[in-house]
């Protein structure tokens, strides 16, 4: 494989160092220089990453093997820019905040996003891999209360056990001869197996998937808007570079995309409804990632950059709900939209976008994935798809702003979310709208040449007709009562075998074990004291051992024991 090589200096110019010691400068400036700073950090790593020229910096050595920090083209470039004004959304909705610790670990956050997606060889991608899971989890400590204690110490636990597994391929690599250069692995590569799985947890696969619907709700408001963005999209670019056209993908997409559907309806807690929805894009990517080629993964692609977008301007309209209200579910909110009307306004281009109305970026994006599995014949999947897709208008496109701004007014009487909110709300709102009105300001950037026009009359009309029969479904079914309400509950999954499975089988295995101990405790130590008695018998006074012996006799075990130590000294 050929690789163009540039000069070292571009090794050091990497963003995500930029990033990080932005980041360090944070906690020292106060007011406007802070805020100041915080914008400018993400707008300065854009800028320098379109600076850098295609291909690779010049390596390191290490331990014998090369290094290569940097590496740059098509694809890498497509998801670091998504990173990056991802990072910019994400610190300007953070302007508000006093807490400099929060916003010091978003860009360190964002940094290990982004230098993972530059890196060229493995062990650069593992060391941005650990970096983003342990700086992820303090915005889930940074709720400080004891339910975002314990969900962060299981996400930690999570992601570096998805850390350890990536370690464990990379050393199978080298071992093999493969080396550490990161391109296309493949399931059947030495150590791909175990790198797929470490992809897996962090992308949120199906029984791999509960670390996220369990963390990212807990995390904090500006927290929550980091982590949709940055981890599972970092996941989705290693899988892309690693296992593109891996057919064992396709259905893990399909299940991903669809069984959170059925979570998200039941779903009380609107930030948990936007996790399964998490869920359900991200199937749209692994979907694309299976399919391969130009299509496929130009697809996902352009759906991750997309989600990374959309996805955090809802997860920012209900942090703004719950900044007012002080809580994000469904049953105590409703009648938002007469205190928070710019808010609510914000919300629905957010749900436009992931519903994918034509003019919203879902809608250009998620195409190129539903074309890819069209023209692969793949008719099962792409009807799965098109059921996912009307799926995730029922609880994201309509759910989430329905329930928190219009429904049963609960007569809140709030403020508007504050304006550094407001404004990165409108920043997210404006990107959802320019790539659904012109699909080529990302087309152009994407890792093949796109040959594929989202907006024909056959498609548009197709794509209306879906959402127009989804609403309806959805109205008939509030009209008539059947729609699944909203209550205060905990629904399990996956986390069923850690909440509930493993504790108690813990508990029935202890108790089995304290019944065994009262039966067998008294015969096991009567036998014990016998046995004891039998071997220390010939020891006790007056025994043939223990009592006095002749002179000569000593005399003679002491030869036998000193010839014993001389033929083992000379064998």
């Amino acid at each position: 494989m050929t690789r163009t090589t540039t000069s070292g200096a571009a090794m050091t110019a990497n963003p995500a160092l930029l990033l990080i010691l932005g980041a360090a400068g944070v906690p020292l400036l106060r007011g406007l220089p802070r805020r100041t700073l915080m914008a400018a950090v993400p707008v300065a790593g854009l800028v320098l990453l379109w600076a850098l020229p295609e291909g690779a910096a010049s390596g390191l050595q290490f331990l014998g093997l090369e290094l290569i920090p940097v590496r740059v083209d098509a694809l890498s470039r497509v998801f670091a820019t998504g990173f990056l004004i991802a990072a910019l959304l994400t610190m300007v909705y953070a302007m508000h905040l006093r807490d400099t610790l929060q916003q010091a670990t978003i860009l360190v956050y964002a940094a290990a996003a982004v230098g993972g997606t530059l890196a060229g060889d493995l062990v650069t991608l593992f060391v941005f891999w650990e970096l983003a899971g342990l700086s992820s989890a303090f915005l889930i400590w940074a709720g400080r209360n004891e339910r975002s204690h314990r969900a962060a110490t299981r996400y930690l636990a999570v992601q570096l056990l998805s850390g350890l597994l990536m370690l464990a391929g990379i050393v199978l690599r080298v071992q093999s001869g493969a080396g550490l250069e990161f391109g296309h692995l493949g399931l059947d590569a030495p150590g791909g197996a175990l790198i797929l799985a470490a992809i897996g947890i962090k992308c949120a696969f199906p029984l791999l998937h509960s670390w996220l619907t369990d963390t990212y709700p807990e995390a904090t408001i500006v927290g929550a808007v980091a982590l949709s963005a940055f981890t599972t999209k970092f996941a989705v670019y290693t899988l892309a570079r690693g296992f593109a056209g891996t057919e064992m993908l396709v259905w893990i997409g399909l299940v991903m995309a669809v069984f959170p559907i059925f979570y998200a309806v039941i779903e009380n807690d609107l930030r948990r409804v936007l996790a399964y929805s998490m869920i359900n894009q991200l199937g749209f990517m692994v979907v694309g990632v299976g399919i391969g080629g130009a299509l496929g993964i130009n697809g996902a692609s352009a759906h991750a950059v997309a989600d990374m977008v959309f996805k955090g301007l809802l997860f920012m309209s209900v942090g703004a709900v719950m900044l007012r209200t002080g809580t994000a579910n469904g049953s105590d909110l409703g009648g938002l939209y007469k205190s928070m009307p710019q808010t609510a306004a914000l919300c629905m281009v957010g749900a436009a976008s992931i519903s994918a109305f034509p003019l919203f970026s879902g809608f250009a994006t998620k195409s190129l994935i539903m074309e890819a599995v069209g023209q692969e014949h793949l008719t099962v999947a792409w009807l799965l798809l098109l059921f996912a897709s009307a799926g995730v208008f029922h609880h994201a496109g309509i759910k989430i702003p329905y329930f928190a701004f219009f429904a049963h007014d609960r007569g809140y009487r709030v403020a508007e979310a504050p304006l550094n909110m407001r404004a990165a709300m409108a920043m997210a709102a404006v990107v959802c709208v320019a790539i659904g009105v012109a699909p080529s300001l990302l087309y152009g950037m994407l890792p093949y040449a796109v040959d594929y026009a989202p907006y024909t009359t056959a498609h548009v009309i197709n794509q209306l007709q879906l959402l127009l029969l989804a609403a309806l479904a959805f109205t008939v079914l509030v009209r008539t009562g059947l729609y699944p309400p909203e209550l205060r509950s905990v629904n399990v999954d996956a986390d069923y075998v850690y909440r509930r499975a493993l504790p108690q089988g813990w508990r029935a295995l202890s108790r089995a074990a304290d019944a065994g101990r009262g039966r067998a405790g008294p015969v096991l130590r009567r036998r014990s004291k016998e046995i004891w008695e039998i071997a220390t018998g010939p020891l006790r006074p007056g025994s043939r051992v223990a009592g006095p012996w002749s002179t000569h006799l000593m005399v003679w075990w002491t030869a036998l024991a000193l010839g014993a130590m001389l033929l083992l000294a000379f064998l």
